[in-house]
């Protein structure tokens, strides 16, 4: 994967877990579209190993145990 994506998707993923879901599509929308088929392969891989770096489960889980 490129460089630029990666980063679009990262970005895009700190958008989202700050409730900015316009914003963080604006950024990933263009990327994953200009994407050739290996590279979009390459990111379906990467947002599904990536799920929580979205909705912030790990850190939700994390501090929920620091708490028991």
């Amino acid at each position: 994967m490129r460089p630029s994506t990666l980063r679009a998707l990262n970005r895009a993923a700190e958008l989202t877990r700050q409730n900015r879901l316009t914003e963080a599509m604006l950024i990933a929308e263009p990327v994953i579209l200009a994407a050739d088929s290996y590279e979009g392969d390459e990111i379906v891989r990467w947002l599904a190993d990536h799920v929580a770096d979205f909705t912030g489960e790990n850190e939700t889980a994390e501090t929920e145990r620091g708490t028991d």
